[in-house]
């Protein structure tokens, strides 16, 4: 087994990360990978590999698409790690990180990459959530913006002036959705970068009061719904029915929670943080800073894109990140970890 003599922390990316060829190069290059592939697509009952070469794009978008691409791509590129780092030995952990941590949905491959979750049920259960969270989008039309430049404070009391004039706008009327009416703050990314959600028009007046108290820029993401506020409350429901049914074990390696920013390991912790981390804003700047006082210095973000690196600089300059994408940039990262010797094998 190879062991760090740093603290190093396995990052997973979430919705947004997906592109079209995402995951090709490795499922060509490493049996291992391949073999990740092979069980979702079985798992699924679908050509989710396909889906995530060839698209076509619009389709690979969609959330319910998106959600077990991204980990699927993921936990293949991690596998393509470990079968690189030792190929000749049992590769399931050659490389032991101290925390795994994901962002948003990513959250379910670092469940798999601590031992907690098997890739099938992970995969399964993130095309549910990915449903779930599509159907609520339909129920209660909303969306997500990224703020830069305002702080949390700010946006908290924005959000909540947005959502009491959404409802006084409209009145009150029974059968409501429980999202309806709402925004709040959904992804405290890095410093000067957190994402708001909700329905559509308290989405659109909090956006209005973004950039009328200064806010840099103000980016409509493009999202299917309110992710992360309260009009996910009913998939939240929907998805703790499908979690109570999953088989879930205590994690071998912790997991930084969304919600809480800390570790968290025992099943039941989990089952609970998975069920209301759709609901609940991704704590991310605060994880960041909990990894690193724990001592991490490394941080390996694996999956489509660098989003998570570049958030990660932000909250802490000095440290080591490296991305593993695809097969050239799972070479440099190999590199650069012997270099640097933070390799032992």
């Amino acid at each position: 087994m190879a062991t760090s003599p740093q603290g190093i922390a396995f990052l997973f990316p979430g919705q947004g990360s997906q592109t079209v060829g995402m995951g090709a190069d490795v499922y060509e290059q490493s049996p291992a990978a391949r073999q990740v592939f092979e069980r979702a697509d079985q798992a699924l009952g679908m050509a989710l590999s396909t889906l995530c070469f060839q698209g076509p794009e619009e389709q690979l978008r969609e959330t319910i698409n998106a959600q077990p691409a991204i980990v699927t791509v993921s936990l293949a590129l991690l596998a393509a790690l470990q079968e690189r780092l030792a190929p000749r030995s049992s590769w399931s952990s050659p490389l032991t990180p101290t925390f795994t941590a994901g962002h948003s949905v990513g959250e379910y491959a670092a469940l798999v990459a601590s031992g907690a979750l098997d890739l099938e049920d992970a995969v399964r259960l993130v095309r549910e959530r990915g449903r779930l969270m599509h159907q609520e989008g339909r129920a209660c039309p909303g969306g997500m913006a990224a703020i830069i430049g305002l702080d949390e404070a700010t946006l908290q009391e924005i959000c909540q002036q947005a959502s009491q004039e959404a409802q006084q706008e409209e009145g009150q009327a029974e059968n409501r959705h429980p999202g309806w009416g709402k925004v709040s703050v959904a992804n405290l990314n890095a410093p000067g970068q957190i994402v708001i959600s909700g329905e559509q028009r308290a989405l659109a007046l909090a956006m209005e009061r973004a950039k009328a108290r200064g806010a840099k820029r103000v980016i409509p993401l493009a999202v299917s719904g309110a992710f992360h506020s309260p009009v996910m409350e009913p998939a939240a429901a929907g998805l703790a029915e499908a979690l109570a049914t999953t088989p879930l074990r205590d994690a071998t390696i912790p997991i930084i929670s969304n919600i809480e920013a800390r570790p968290l390991s025992e099943a039941q912790a989990l089952r609970q943080e998975l069920a209301q981390q759709i609901v609940a804003p991704v704590q991310w700047i605060r994880s960041v800073e909990y990894l690193a006082a724990a001592g991490i210095t490394v941080y390996l973000e694996i999956g489509p894109g660098a989003v998570l690196t570049g958030l990660v600089k932000r909250i802490v300059r000095q440290a080591t990140t490296l991305t593993v994408s695809n097969a050239q940039e799972l070479d440099k990262a190999v590199t650069t970890l012997r270099e640097q010797g933070l390799l032992q094998l």
